[in-house]
């Protein structure tokens, strides 16, 4: 892996700041955001896993979108 943050798989928290510091203030924007705002991830599952996305979604009477969006709701629940 990496030790630049810059092409890092996993940059961590502080990686940027001295770039950061850097930066004159008149060129920052803040912004609050949107809270209903929405965000859309492209998935790419191809050959078997594919087939074995359909096959689970058909058997659950879901469909694909469903089955991958339950799978991060229950990643996302701590352990029992």
């Amino acid at each position: 892996m990496s030790s630049d943050p810059w092409t890092a798989d996993d940059p961590q928290p502080g990686d940027f700041d001295a770039v950061l510091a850097t930066i004159d203030a008149a060129y920052v924007e803040r912004h609050d955001g949107d809270p209903s705002a929405t965000l859309r991830i492209l998935v790419s599952v191809e050959g078997e896993d594919a087939r074995r996305l359909e096959r689970i979604a058909e058997a659950r009477g879901r469909t694909p979108h469903d089955v991958v969006a339950e799978l991060l709701r229950d990643a996302d629940r701590p352990a029992a």
